[in-house]
């Protein structure tokens, strides 16, 4: 049976589609995302929706109700460095994408705060809504975080949802670890360019970078047991210009994915020993920079259950199963200061065939979840705050 919340969001379909597909037009990467933060600002404004924009992440916090008992609800609003290829008739052109579904966030969090704004009444006390900038560059929390979200009134606990394009409509997943550790890192290597026809007068950064890069993939087969969960991938490497010259640097970036903290702090200082000894081997200068480092995902068991509960009330039709994965959320810096709860929810599209992974270009979801990810935000809030 359907909540009466739940059929509120349904007749909300047209409207959130409309805004979804109007925001996956515009995306937007990083920390400066313009044209979106201007899309929830006029709609907040339509809602008579107080709301704070900090301009120097893109990062929005509105309010509704009253009193010092705070619950946030949260949905990211940046895009991926992607070219988009879904052959969508509302595809972005503008070489970004919303590949990950922060589209659909900002989607169900304006329609969330729609059907809020409408039981205001019944509210004992304030539910912040984030609009959250830079989640995929790991900046978002953090510096939503530094400019005092958290704070006045001071948020008690917290609540968000991530379309996952790979499961059915109508399911959702949770875990106490739903989402590993990130450590993002650059590695600079400065050799000495020479013509390539005298390899032996320079310093070949390229021979170091390769060296380094086979002996981090030798540190996960050879020093980490196959019983732990670890994940750790060189994405970019870049060096060169031409055929027959030898560059004078080489850089490379990384991603480690990690569950246990021990065993991350020794991966993390095995990756400086690695490159520092192999560098100094090859004659070689390495600058390792630190690009992101975000603790795992870590939800509140009472949290987590008291979700499934409001989530089986919203339509008895959804299932709650598990979701562990290696894939990593800056949500984490907020689930480090209050007890949170982090779910999946289903976003496939209807043939199985047609469901691509998330951050691929041609990836599809399907807008029927937005109603469902919306009346799950307002039950909660309206389960919370109105008790």
């Amino acid at each position: 049976m359907k909540s009466q919340i739940m059929l509120e969001a349904e007749q909300l379909q047209e409207e959130l589609t409309a805004w979804r597909r109007e925001l996956h037009q515009i995306p937007e990467i990083g920390l400066s995302l313009p044209r979106t933060v201007a899309f929830v600002s006029k709609k907040l404004d339509e809602m008579n929706i107080a709301y704070t924009v900090y301009e120097e992440s893109s990062n929005i916090a509105a309010c509704i109700g009253q009193g010092d008992t705070c619950y946030m609800i949260r949905g990211d609003m940046d895009a991926l460095p992607i070219e988009e290829k879904s052959c969508e008739p509302f595809a972005s052109t503008n070489g970004c994408m919303h590949a990950c579904g922060h589209d659909m966030h900002t989607a169900m969090l304006l329609g969330a705060a729609k059907l809020i704004k409408a039981h205001e009444s019944e509210l004992h006390g304030t539910v912040k809504l984030v609009f959250q900038s830079a989640e995929e560059i790991f900046a978002g929390a953090e510096a939503a975080i530094r400019s005092g979200v958290m704070d006045n009134p001071h948020v008690d606990a917290a609540l968000a949802l991530h379309v996952f394009s790979q499961k059915p409509l109508g399911t959702l997943g949770g875990h106490l670890a739903p989402c590993a550790g990130v450590y993002g890192f650059r590695i600079k290597l400065t050799g000495k360019g020479v013509h390539g026809s005298t390899p032996e007068d320079g310093v070949d950064p390229i021979n170091t970078a390769i060296h380094i890069h086979l002996g981090l993939q030798e540190l996960i087969t050879r020093e980490i047991s196959g019983f732990d969960e670890v994940a750790l991938t060189i994405g970019k490497f870049h060096a060169g210009s031409a055929a027959n010259i030898i560059p004078e640097t080489a850089e490379m970036e990384g991603t480690l994915r990690v569950f246990n903290p021990d065993i991350r702090k020794r991966i993390i200082q095995r990756i400086h020993e690695i490159t520092q000894g192999v560098a100094e081997t090859y004659r070689t200068k390495a600058e390792i920079e630190v690009l992101s480092d975000v603790p795992p995902m870590v939800c509140d068991a009472k949290e987590l259950a008291w979700c499934r509960e409001v989530i089986h009330e919203v339509d008895d039709s959804l299932t709650v199963d598990t979701f562990h994965a290696m894939g990593s959320e800056d949500f984490a810096c907020y689930s480090k200061l209050v007890p949170a709860a982090f779910f999946m929810i289903g976003a496939g599209v209807d043939d199985p065939e047609e469901r691509l992974p998330q951050h691929n270009p041609k990836i599809r979801f399907n807008e029927k979840v937005l109603p469902i990810g919306a009346a799950v935000y307002a039950a909660a809030v309206l389960k919370r705050l109105g008790e």
